[in-house]
């Protein structure tokens, strides 16, 4: 892409021109050159969109509650971008991409913008640029973005490093699913909803969230997260999950807590941002032949695991520098 081209695409993002965002997007995606600039060029009007994540195991109706309060937004003049995280096949790196479908007819509003991203393998319930893709649709103007991710477990962490509130949806089965993910998301969302309340079972299951919730300790002890059980297909308890997620909004615009939120949230997606690019360049530094060395090394007894990993740290940060290893002696 020239400079005048991004220069362009830029004016024309920040525009909220469709078309633009879902060409940057689709840059950031593919790693095209001129990427990292585009981002730049965005960077000075981000902040103003509120962002939601929507995160809980499969068949929670994520994508139901996300088409439910898209449309009570955009009844009340709001615009909202949608991304749509879908996992991805281990094998083709492909993935389903229903959500597009799924959400076919909040798609047709001017004021939303809905975008499915694959995982590509990557853990954490994301794809590997949702955080940039969530920049532009920020710096295109949307009022609110809505974060949907897998729905894979506690390791579904990453999501709160993006957003400013995230939102875990449950259903009445959801007992032995809210069990594996305890040590994990419930310690860090900012609202429970049960959904599909119409069916058997669900008053035990809001009882039983609301009793894993007091257990834990939030990251924001001036917070006091809610349970809220709703049946997302009958529109019922959705006005009031919209007024629960305006509540914090608000709350967070208190006390700098907004700012000091995506300030942390900013430095964890950093670092593992740093840890992504260092394990990328070790792998394709040629490491292999030199560790399957080591393991025999490690079996025979000569060395331990742990001596053998601090040296090549040592040595392959070196290297990857282009200095001299650290420990190295010279």
């Amino acid at each position: 892409m020239t400079s005048a081209g991004q220069t362009a695409l830029v004016e024309r993002v920040l525009a909220r021109d469709r078309t633009a965002v879902a060409r940057a997007i689709s840059v950031i995606e593919r790693g095209e050159a001129g990427a990292a600039e585009l981002l730049r060029g965005l960077r000075r009007n981000l902040g103003r969109a509120h962002r939601i994540g929507i995160t809980g195991p499969p068949g929670a109706g994520k994508s139901s509650l996300v088409s439910a309060l898209g449309a009570l937004l955009v009844a009340q003049g709001k615009s909202i971008g949608v991304l749509a995280i879908d996992p991805s096949s281990q094998f083709t790196q492909g993935a389903v991409l229903g959500d597009r479908v799924r959400m076919a007819e909040l798609d047709r509003s001017d004021g939303i913008f809905i975008r499915s991203m694959a995982t590509r393998g990557q853990s954490g319930g994301l794809s590997p640029r949702t955080d940039a893709a969530a920049d532009v649709l920020d710096a295109a103007g949307y009022d609110w973005l809505f974060i949907e991710s897998v729905g894979v477990g506690q390791v579904e962490l990453d999501i709160r490093n993006l957003v400013d509130t995230t939102l875990v949806a449950l259903v009445p089965e959801s007992g032995d699913q809210v069990q594996a993910i305890k040590a994990g998301l419930m310690e860090i969302a900012d609202l429970y909803v049960v959904n599909k309340c119409d069916r058997p079972g669900a008053g035990a299951m809001v009882a039983a969230v609301q009793a894993s919730v007091a257990l834990q300790h939030h990251p924001d002890p001036a917070w006091l997260p809610r349970v809220m059980g709703a049946a997302v297909l009958n529109n019922d308890g959705v006005a009031e999950i919209l007024a629960e997620l305006e509540r914090h909004r608000q709350h967070l615009s208190r006390d700098g807590r907004l700012l000091q939120g995506r300030r942390q949230g900013l430095l964890a997606r950093l670092r593992k941002r740093v840890e992504q690019q260092l394990a990328a360049r070790l792998h394709d530094s040629g490491a292999g032949p030199e560790l399957e060395q080591a393991v025999d090394r490690i079996l025979a007894g000569e060395e331990s695991l742990e001596q053998v990993s601090e040296r090549f740290l040592s040595e392959w940060v070196g290297k990857l520098a282009g200095g001299t290893p650290r420990g190295s002696g010279s």
